[in-house]
């Protein structure tokens, strides 16, 4: 599983919110004809990274409107799925065993999560982060490897109990991190809020990517927005260039994140075994209905490798993935 972590220069990696046209004519309002679009960008934190929204837009009033909608339904899933803030659900989940009327938004992604660990046969499964502290305070030596037990009893997804009153951890010192799919559950909120205002074409990019309708330049009804894939940076030749629409893509890479300054030690842990992930699949992006069906599978896929990742996109229509395999080679699944 995901989590935000060392990288092989110590700091967390960045993330960047941009709802943009990535160099086409952006957001358009129905109705409305936008002759010369301005850019209006606005930079503040996000999720606990320095965020950065771009709209195209002629009315500069409509889009410091946007901007103000779109930060404050940050803000609240924030308080939700925040593993740090202590106002959040999931701290206090986390920091008492239970968490009394929870929110529908929480009810409905641990019933993804919950899904997803079903039929990737426990290779997703957000208790982990037990195992993630212990890796963690090990690579600052304040962990010693014979914590290891300890903290792998306590994970374990069917050690959670959720119910719409009440979510409860089932064995004292549980938690979770929904740093593996949360991320694209909040692309997918951000998404349906400006769908709601109106807003047709764009793209919504909170690491998870969402391409929604067509690049007003092409004029083309079945042209989508053109996104490159880049799931293993160390393989750049295994990249390869789509066109989204009216879909999602989330990547994952085994070293994009380490636990170690050598960057040899993946921070994508194998929730069967308590281990970080090695061999089999060096990057993943899957593209899907929803960015966080995508986000939860692309952390899957480097876990339960490619075969049994096949497996889970042929029952899932309209889901592929395109996949960098240790011998640096790569393909498509299931497209």
């Amino acid at each position: 599983m995901r989590q935000g972590a060392f990288t092989r220069n110590g700091v967390s990696r960045r993330r960047f919110l941009k709802i943009c046209a990535a160099g086409a004519a952006g957001l358009a309002l129905p109705g409305t004809a936008i002759a010369t679009p301005s850019l209006h960008r606005w930079s503040g934190v996000a999720l606990g990274a320095k965020a950065e929204i771009n709209l195209q837009l002629e009315d500069a009033a409509s889009a410091q409107r946007l901007f103000g909608l779109i930060e404050a339904e940050v803000r609240r899933l924030e308080r939700i799925f925040s593993l740090y803030r202590q106002d959040s659900e999931l701290f206090r989940l986390n920091g008492t065993g239970k968490l009394e009327a929870p929110s529908l938004e929480m009810v409905e992604l641990l019933g993804l999560s919950q899904r997803l660990h079903r039929v990737t046969g426990g290779a997703f499964d957000p208790t982990v982060q037990p195992l993630w502290d212990h890796y963690a305070r090990r690579a600052v030596g304040k962990a010693a490897a014979s914590d290891f037990d300890t903290a792998k009893e306590r994970t374990g997804l069917g050690g959670v109990s959720v119910e719409a009153a009440e979510i409860r951890y089932l064995k004292p010192g549980m938690a979770m991190t929904l740093n593996g799919i949360a991320q694209g559950f909040i692309t997918d909120r951000i998404t349906a809020l400006l769908v709601a205002e109106g807003c047709t074409d764009m793209v919504v990019d909170l690491g998870e990517v969402v391409g929604r309708g067509t690049p007003e330049d092409t004029g083309k009804l079945e042209a989508g927005w053109p996104v490159t894939l880049r799931p293993d940076a160390n393989h750049p030749e295994g990249n390869v260039r789509i066109s989204l629409k009216d879909k999602a893509v989330a990547s994952s890479a085994r070293l994009g994140t380490t636990f170690d300054q050598g960057g040899t030690r993946s921070h994508i842990l194998d929730p069967r075994s308590g281990l970080p992930v090695r061999g089999g699949l060096t990057g993943a992006s899957v593209v899907a209905s929803s960015a966080a069906l995508a986000d939860g599978l692309s952390t899957a896929a480097l876990v339960c490798g490619e075969e049994k990742l096949n497996a889970v996109l042929a029952g899932m229509p309209d889901t592929s993935a395109f996949i960098v395999r240790g011998n640096g080679t790569w393909g498509w699944l299931n497209g």
